[in-house]
């Protein structure tokens, strides 16, 4: 081979392991932290799921061991999308009611302004949501009671039953208080725990990002992230990449916004003056109407 050649070769190896150097900085979660977190570790092999076998990498010891390389793929492809939700204000609705997970999940929703559901999935909250609203407008209306005195009015009996029904509305319903309209997509931990939120979210077409255990059904699932779903450090790890994305979408349009408004300031002026001669220009041939009417 001609020394030239070789080195051109020698050149173009050590580009492309630059550039799968480069590519694996650019995750948002590394192999390693994944690793340190738990979430290679699926479940029994007598409890898979056979639609699972693609996220798989081995059997240790009677588990399931996930590969997480397609985990990786799979997180940094999730906060993609995730981000462009947020750029184009649309919503994601957090659901995930395991109680080793409810506190990380709410701060993260929170951190991001998402809702969040926590406590039990009520029954045709998608399906039926104009139910739902009624629902917190009945927690807003309480509200105003309060402020306005009339709760005051009240006997000792009534009191007690509307601050018990405002507490209970406040626990299930709470954390959605602000979803005005249906959310543009969830975002799921434990499917098989939420499979009625996923058979609502399926009916409606809304698109369904999962954590996805080796006993879950992942056909389901639109964006699947193949992870343990019950290890609180590893769910912590991909929900926070996943919110991170989130926060960046909103601020990109946040800035876009500012961007329109300002060039719309600019543009005022441009406007007026067009607005002027646009006017001037009726004027004129206004009076050249009547000119020739007068002349007739």
């Amino acid at each position: 081979m001609p020394l030239g050649a070789y080195y051109q070769t020698v050149e173009s190896i050590s580009l492309h392991f630059i550039e799968r150097k480069q590519k694996k900085n650019m995750s948002k979660v590394s192999f390693e932290q994944l690793l340190e977190s738990g979430a290679h570790f699926g479940h029994l092999t007598r409890k898979w799921n056979a639609a699972m076998a693609p996220y798989i990498f081995m059997e240790r010891n009677g588990i399931h061991i996930i590969d997480l390389h397609k985990t990786v793929v799979k997180i940094d492809e999730v906060a993609e999308i995730a981000k462009n939700f947020a750029k184009g204000g649309r919503q994601i609705l957090f659901v995930a009611t395991k109680k080793q997970l409810k506190e990380t999940v709410a701060t993260m929703a929170k951190s991001v302004g998402m809702p969040y559901v926590t406590e039990r999935w009520p029954g045709g909250m998608l399906t039926n949501f104009p139910t739902i609203r009624k629902a917190v407008s009945k927690m807003t209306q309480i509200d105003k009671m309060t402020n306005d005195g009339t709760f005051d009015n009240l006997s000792k009996r009534e009191k007690l039953q509307i601050t018990r029904q405002r507490a209970k509305l406040e626990k299930t319903l709470g954390s959605i208080s602000d979803m005005k309209r249906l959310p543009s997509a969830l975002f799921v931990v434990d499917v098989m725990k939420e499979h009625i939120a996923v058979a609502e979210a399926n009916r409606l077409g809304i698109p369904v990002f999962a954590i996805v255990d080796t006993n879950s059904d992942p056909s389901k699932i639109d964006y699947v992230i193949p992870s343990n779903d019950d290890s609180a450090p590893a769910v912590e790890l991909i929900l926070g990449a996943v919110c991170s994305s989130i926060a960046e979408g909103l601020q990109e349009r946040k800035a876009e916004n500012k961007s329109q408004e300002k060039s719309g300031k600019e543009d005022e002026p441009r406007r007026v003056e067009r607005r002027r001669r646009s006017s001037a220009k009726k004027e004129e041939a206004v009076e050249a109407t009547e000119e020739v009417k007068e002349e007739a």
